[in-house]
């Protein structure tokens, strides 16, 4: 039994129809390949490919409406429903085989993508001449296509990608959201039109969203359906959770990040290549990199649904890339730096200030002596002529510390950046440069350089316009952050910045502050942003930033936990003295200056008090394993480890003149303190 239309009403797929025609937005670029070969075009099959949700079958539905507009007949497959054999196929196509103004829409190709083969050999070949055939799905066509020959003219591979901005707001508008909403809207979903419609329906319907809106748990799980689909494993989703948390994605990452979650067996190339052909990953020279919202919608899903996983995933990515950073080739630091520092991109002052474009704008370049006219050029622009002369000067005396920022396209100079690295300026060098006399003064004035340490200032000259968050003002900082956790026997930095009031708060969460004095170039003040890393060494550097997302972005940022004390060699030598006399006081041992330098707060042992004795008494016993100076240990053991009540009985227990003893103890103290000032200094070597 049918239903009976009334009388004046309308059918309700028209009403869809015409629903689904008004939110259809944007697209223009698309629509008009679309035209072009609708009317005569040599294109006879359009390939679009994007990821899902992108809007691929709306823009079949605006193709089916063109395509009918111009008195064409359509067939529509459907991946979703169709049985994957070509008798299935050709029966669903038939109506396209005899007649050549067709137009045949296949959705959802992934579906049937084992029909790619024969689709491409044996049924479009058979098609008529005038027949227009669109094919989309999530994953690109095979290479074969656009290897063919006979296919170079008649084949267009379009790439579905997110709406433009405008679209997006149009698209939005159209769903009823307050333009108070938009940005919050826009920013978790970018111009991915399934993720703007399912955020306006929830924002919408939610009377108290407003500027700070955030998704619901529905709309990510809906979204991870819809873009990411069944996941063939729990290998499988780790390798994903572990994508979109990373920057970049390698074979070696994901070996370093999943040694529990794959066997022997699996292996991790398997894993890698599924990630390679997901439709949302992208494939670069450095590694894969997924679609922004996917990276939003997984990383929603794992801190909802496991929040130690997403920590334990957190965890394992930092100290790999940490570990990278340290061996990484020159050229590749930035980049190295950029990838460890994209795990803190969830804290507010950091989002803020870096772009994570991937940088395909900009390059760095090492500085030539034919590059000083354009460094002077920049500097001047974008500074004085002050400014200029000063960057002249030092590229002058030490080219090698430059460092050159190009734009891609056209190869022009737009930012120059120096690290200079000083260890005892000479006066012509505080004379002629204010930025660097102050930081001197300011390293004398508060804990001076020690014997073989230096500091570095790193000064930036930039064109107006790259200034701020930009791609060169992320590449010149990731280079700078560089050279601070991988020098040797740095004590201080300081970054000279032309604006210190703009980005004082970006840098202060990196515990580099600014100090009082602000030094002049002309009419020009900069800022100093220092950093001791004798009292903060990089591994505990690191370490703080690396809490910080895992805490929660709004904490403050502080000091990194206790400094750790910077004596100078006279200092230090009285304290292992002083030290040494009271090696039996647990009280005296802790409160020591020695409890609190890199040599205690590096050793095994946690508490400080212990650490201390155990190292001294290591650093004596050390002595005995040398011919040359187990006379020395002698004197050491009997005096502070078997604790003798007085010299003169320590002497007698060793059968030795009391002046022999005195002479040997005095030795013994010296090489001590000598010892582990070296591994203050070094390290443990």
């Amino acid at each position: 039994m049918f239903l009976k239309e009334r009388k004046g009403s309308g059918l309700l797929g028209r009403r869809l129809q015409g629903a689904r025609q008004a939110a259809f937005v944007g697209r223009e670029e698309e629509l008009a390949v679309f035209d072009t070969a609708l009317y005569g075009g040599s294109c006879s099959v359009l390939f679009v490919h994007g990821p899902g949700g992108i809007g691929k079958s709306a823009l079949l539905r605006r193709f089916a409406q063109e395509a009918a507009a111009a008195g064409r007949s359509v067939s529509t497959i459907d991946g979703r429903t169709v049985t994957v054999s070509p008798e299935v196929f050709e029966a669903e196509a038939a109506p396209v085989l005899d007649d050549e103004r067709a137009v045949l829409l296949i959705d959802a190709f992934e579906r049937i993508q084992g029909l790619e083969g024969w689709l491409h050999e044996r049924f479009l070949p058979r098609l008529p001449e005038g027949v227009l055939v669109v094919v989309a799905g999530r994953i690109p066509p095979d290479m074969i296509w656009q290897a063919d020959p006979g296919w170079a003219d008649m084949l267009r591979v379009m790439t579905l990608r997110e709406l433009a901005p405008d679209d997006a707001r149009a698209l939005m508008r159209c769903r009823g959201v307050a333009a108070d909403l938009h940005e919050p809207l826009l920013a978790f979903a970018g111009g991915h039109p399934l993720a703007l419609a399912l955020g306006a329906a929830a924002a919408v319907k939610d009377g108290q969203a407003g500027s700070r809106w955030r998704p619901d748990q529905n709309v990510v799980a809906t979204l991870l359906e819809q873009l990411i689909g069944e996941v063939p494993s729990a290998a499988h989703r780790r390798a994903l959770q572990v994508c979109a948390r990373a920057y970049m994605t390698t074979e070696a990452l994901l070996r370093a990040v999943m040694p529990d979650e794959v066997t022997p067996d699996d292996g991790i190339a398997p894993l890698f290549a599924w990630l390679r052909r997901l439709p949302f990953v992208e494939s670069t020279t450095t590694g894969l990199s997924p679609h922004d919202l996917v990276r939003e919608v997984l990383e929603a899903d794992l801190r909802w649904r496991d929040p130690h996983g997403h920590a334990d995933v957190h965890q394992r990515i930092h100290a790999h890339l940490a570990g990278e950073l340290s061996g990484a080739a020159d050229s590749d630091v930035p980049a190295a730096v950029g990838s460890l520092f994209f795990l803190n991109r969830d804290h507010e002052l950091t989002s803020g200030y870096r772009t994570w474009s991937g940088h395909p704008e900009v390059h760095e370049d090492l500085f030539m002596p034919q590059d000083m006219d354009a460094l002077i050029q920049v500097a001047t622009a974008g500074d004085n002529e002050e400014s200029a002369a000063g960057a002249a000067y030092w590229a002058r005396r030490r080219p090698q510390a430059f460092r050159l920022y190009r734009r891609t396209e056209t190869g022009e100079p737009v930012a120059f950046f120096a690290w200079l690295r000083l260890e005892r300026p000479d006066e012509n060098e505080i004379a002629a440069d204010p930025i660097i006399a102050t930081a001197w003064t300011h390293a004398r004035a508060t804990t001076p350089l020690r014997d073989g340490e230096h500091l570095a200032v790193g000064r930036t000259w930039t064109l107006p316009a790259h200034r701020g968050s930009s791609p060169v003002m992320d590449l010149v900082h990731w280079r700078a952050i560089g050279h601070c956790l991988r020098a040797e026997r740095m004590a201080w930095s300081y970054l000279a910045m032309r604006d210190p009031d703009d980005c004082a708060a970006q840098l202060r969460h990196y515990n580099m502050h600014d100090i009082d004095e602000r030094p002049r170039l002309g009419e020009l003040p900069y800022g100093l942003f220092v950093h001791d890393w004798r009292a903060v060494p990089p591994a505990a550097w690191l370490e703080r930033l690396n809490r910080l997302p895992l805490s929660g972005s709004h904490q403050r940022t502080g000091e990194p936990g206790p400094k750790l004390a910077v004596l100078s060699r006279k200092e230090f030598h009285d304290a292992v003295r002083s030290t040494l006399r009271r090696l039996s006081q647990p009280s005296a041992l802790a409160a020591s200056p020695l409890a609190h330098t890199r040599l205690v707060t590096e050793h095994p042992a946690s508490d400080p008090a212990i650490a201390l004795r155990n190292l001294l008494q290591e650093q004596i016993n050390q002595l005995n394993d040398d011919p040359r100076t187990t006379k020395l240990h002698r004197a050491l053991d009997i005096t502070f480890l078997r604790g003798a009540p007085t010299q003169e009985l320590a002497a007698e227990r060793l059968h030795l003149p009391f002046t022999t003893y005195r002479r040997h103890l005095r030795a013994g103290i010296e090489r001590v303190c000598a010892d582990l000032w070296h591994r203050e200094l070094y390290g443990h070597t």
